[in-house]
């Protein structure tokens, strides 16, 4: 840290708890007739913070780092005062700005400019300040028309994007970011980088909660790793990243890359989902608008589809249409076999149910049988490793948890046809590579897979074919390699007229 030492965040003795499995609401009794399991520890205290010591410098980045669980999201809302603290004392000597996954604290009923000035004033920023930038975070977020339209019609990158462009803009003295932008494409990630780099000169202080150790090593000054709400230690990033990798179990342990091997698949002639000029409309303020228009596709039996675009080009719209959360407007869709979704963040999860609440609640929800769901259930739990957490209200999760449960759930139910919505942008390491496998399994069992990505490698390496989709329309349907080359010049041509 050099010769700047000054304390900007002192926390001594910090811990917080819950009282682990009390029953949220009604919606909560409703369901235990559902539950094959009930919770044996209601009432308990759990402490995902306890005896927490720290000391943040004006001047640096401090990542956080650690498995899910652990308590990364818990100690980032107390510092940010979303959660008090119930024992031990914390100082913080700034303004506290946050960015959680996927912009939480945004209301999908209002527009993506009202969620500006509502998340601008959260943070205490005055209405006139947030109407002096509003037109710069328009343009920053790329946005476009979607600015003026409600967040329910987003995708989880296009909240991604309002929600680093909000953070980012109204200068924030103590920057939060825990998990913020796992889920965009990359020509937007790296516009992100750089004006990361912007804030850390002008900011007493960044904090990153990071599950990416190459991000953590590249960016940050210091690493705090947490483990089950204790501090492990505090360091360097070498030596924090070398100590954490050293408790992965040996086989994750070997790369901090996820393998991904194409899987060879024999093409029939049966086809699995047929549509036909189908289309997706909303209609917004009296304005008909279209997510998706004219599409027309047949995937046949033993494809595994790439659908790739920008935020907003209507591939998560596409999604929920081919597992039946929306319905089109007009042409038609037809879909041979069980279809089992994983949307993104667990879509679909009920934040004041617990997890095993969830698990039947969802199941139920892609029309699979509760006797299935009981033969499953056990298989669903250990998978997702989240152990006693599974009795816990989702709102209780981190974005790692929730992706770890929601990726349980639909991996474990064998679908005829698995649709993956960049599921696995968030979550540890070790969990990612068993994730990673399992899918691979799944392609290998499945009648069709479709996997929405914006990394360019999963689609030219796992697929047999990819669409790329702009503005709800298919621009290209065909070879990966075509697809994602042609996807790439139409971005280079892009930021090249930007430039001019």
């Amino acid at each position: 840290m050099g010769k700047q030492q000054k304390v900007i965040i002192k926390a001594e003795g910090l811990g917080v708890y819950f009282n682990e499995g009390k029953t949220e609401d009604y919606k909560s009794r409703m369901l235990d007739m559902f539950s094959k399991e009930k919770d044996s520890s209601r009432e308990k205290k759990f402490w995902p913070i306890r005896d927490l010591n720290l000391e943040a410098y004006q001047g640096e980045i401090l990542g956080i780092i650690g498995s899910n669980g652990s308590g990364k999201t818990t100690l980032c809302k107390i510092l940010t005062g979303i959660i008090r603290p119930d024992e031990g004392s914390l100082t913080i000597n700034g303004k506290v700005s946050s960015l959680f996954s996927l912009g939480m604290g945004f209301k999908k009923e209002l527009t993506g400019r009202e969620n500006v000035y509502l998340n601008g004033m959260m943070l205490g920023i005055e209405r006139d300040k947030i109407t002096d930038y509003i037109e710069t975070i328009k343009d920053f977020s790329e946005l476009n028309e979607f600015f003026e339209r409600p967040m329910k019609y987003y995708s989880s990158g296009m909240k991604a994007r309002l929600g680093f462009s909000v953070a980012s803009h109204l200068d924030p003295e103590i920057l939060i970011l825990d998990e913020a932008l796992n889920t965009g494409d990359k020509q937007f990630g790296r516009k992100a980088a750089d004006k990361m780099k912007e804030l850390v000169k002008k900011a007493k202080m960044v904090i990153i909660v990071t599950h990416s150790l190459r991000y953590a090593k590249r960016n940050c000054d210091r690493l705090i790793w947490l483990e089950k709400g204790e501090i492990k230690g505090i360091g360097t990033p070498k030596e924090m990243i070398k100590a954490y990798k050293e408790t992965l179990p040996p086989r994750r342990q070997r790369s901090t890359k996820i393998e991904l091997q194409k899987i060879t698949t024999t093409v029939k002639n049966e086809t699995v989902i047929k549509a036909d000029n189908m289309g997706v409309s909303f209609n917004i303020s009296k304005d008909e608008f279209w997510a998706l228009r004219n599409i027309s596709l047949e995937v046949k039996e033993g494809q595994v589809v790439g659908i790739i675009g920008h935020n907003g080009a209507g591939k998560s719209t596409l999604c929920k249409v081919l597992t039946n959360i929306l319905t089109p407007s007009e042409g038609s869709i037809e879909v041979q076999g069980e279809t089992t979704s994983l949307l993104s963040y667990g879509a679909g999860f009920n934040e004041q149910l617990s997890g095993i609440d969830n698990i039947y609640l969802n199941g139920m929800l892609l029309g699979i049988p509760k006797k299935r769901i009981d033969e499953k259930y056990d298989e669903i739990v250990e998978f997702s490793e989240l152990g006693k957490h599974i009795h816990k209200a989702v709102k209780k999760y981190s974005s790692g948890m929730r992706a770890r449960l929601g990726f349980s759930i639909a991996a474990m139910l064998k679908p005829d046809v698995f649709i993956i919505d960049e599921a696995l942008s968030t979550g540890d390491m070790a969990f990612k590579q068993k994730a990673s496998e399992k899918i691979q399994e799944i392609m290998g069992q499945s009648k069709a897979v479709l996997i929405v990505t914006h990394s360019m490698s999963v689609a030219t390496k796992m697929c047999n074919r990819v669409i790329w989709m702009e503005r709800g329309r298919i621009i290209f349907d065909g070879d990966p390699e075509d697809a994602v080359q042609k996807y790439q010049e139409r971005i280079e041509a892009l930021r090249a007229a930007k430039k001019n």
